[in-house]
């Protein structure tokens, strides 16, 4: 019912695409688990999947149709390539400002470098690195990947029509998972590189940094803690410095004075979420909404060094909490943010009675699975 509405009251063609393939496949998964054999109620999550997310995303990326963003990180890898900033100069419309970090242009270069195809779009990359990081942190949590796990949170429709359309926050919500399980796992070195990926990619990824270093200093001693650190740093250097030292003007513009609301551009990003309501409703209300983040970000802190998370799940539950008030706080918001809360609060519960381990016991579906 959401993906039809969705086609016959949106104004956007390519939402228009999504909610009619996605209907079809919901109509047919439906069915499939109503009235079938039991081995087609076993496919009806990967016939949604395939209905939601594949199919849409095939048929957009054929017909070169999508959300601005996928534009931008076309624009910006083509910068990055020739230039060695992926940020123009002096942008002057909504289409010239890239407010990600510059790792984000990395998933642009086949398109700089290829040219303008189908292969070369940047959604298959946010996929494929969408689908492998979770797979990866799921087996390193976990010790396997539930397909049916990885079909079920692709067809939910507020991943699916990302997946089709745009997915810039697909491959940043996967790593941060990936930086939840290796720090769970006691690796260091792999918490940091994924931490800093993701945190070299968009602004939404920092709180994991914080997450999984005190996940890692409970578990494994400050040690490794400290270690893990000077990986993400290193990485989220490597990846960043560069751009804002050929153009540290052009940098602050974008990925600091715009998503601010401070720009020559407004921001799109303008859900009736309470901080974009305090922002735009209130006299001073922009000043008063990120008075209202930073307070919120030091009390999680504060929650985070007063009872600290000691499990996977409760680190992964903490990182969706706080990305969730995030979310609601921030001037310049988005009701499609909060896929990434989502899929970090429930990408290990999708795997139940999957993992034993030491003292760690949460809920999942009904059942108790430990889970580290």
């Amino acid at each position: 019912m959401a993906a039809l509405l969705l086609a016959a009251v949106t104004d956007q063609e390519p939402h228009r695409v999504w909610g009619c393939c996605a209907a079809i496949g919901y109509a047919v998964a439906g069915a499939l688990a109503v009235g079938g054999s039991r081995g087609l109620r076993r496919a009806a999550p990967y016939v949604a999947a395939v209905g939601a997310a594949l199919v849409p995303m095939m048929w957009l990326v054929a017909h070169r149709q999508g959300q601005l963003e996928v534009d931008v990180v076309h624009q910006s890898g083509v910068l990055l390539l020739h230039t060695g900033s992926p940020y123009l100069p002096e942008p002057s419309q909504l289409e010239d400002h890239n407010p990600y970090l510059p790792a984000m242009a990395l998933f642009g270069l086949p398109y700089a470098l290829v040219g303008d195809s189908p292969m070369t779009d940047a959604r298959w990359g946010f996929a494929l690195v969408f689908g492998l990081a979770l797979a990866v942190a799921a087996r390193v949590a976990l010790g396997h990947c539930l397909p049916r796990a990885l079909a079920l949170l692709a067809a939910f429709p507020l991943l699916a029509l990302p997946l089709a359309t745009g997915g810039i926050d697909l491959p940043v919500t996967a790593l941060m998972c990936l930086a939840l399980a290796t720090a769970a796992a006691g690796r260091p070195a792999a918490t940091g590189l994924a931490a800093g990926a993701a945190a070299a990619m968009k602004w939404t990824a920092w709180p994991v940094l914080v997450v999984v270093l005190v996940l890692l200093a409970v578990r494994r001693g400050g040690r490794a803690a400290s270690g893990a650190g000077v990986v993400a740093a290193v990485v989220l250097a490597v990846l960043t410095v560069p751009s804002f030292l050929v153009s540290p003007g052009a940098f602050v513009e974008h990925v600091l004075r715009y998503p601010l609301g401070a720009g020559q551009v407004a921001s799109p990003a303008a859900s009736p979420l309470p901080g974009h309501l305090v922002a735009t409703l209130l006299p001073g209300g922009r000043l008063l909404a990120l008075v209202l983040l930073a307070s919120a970000a030091v009390a999680v802190a504060v929650a985070l060094v007063t009872r600290p998370p000691r499990t996977l799940v409760a680190a992964a539950d903490r990182l969706a909490f706080a990305l969730a008030v995030a979310i609601c706080l921030a001037p310049a918001t988005r009701f499609g943010y909060f896929l990434m809360p989502l899929t970090i609060a429930v990408w290990f519960r999708l795997h139940p009675g999957s993992a034993r381990v030491r003292g760690s016991t949460a809920p999942c579906f009904g059942r108790y699975t430990r889970i580290e």
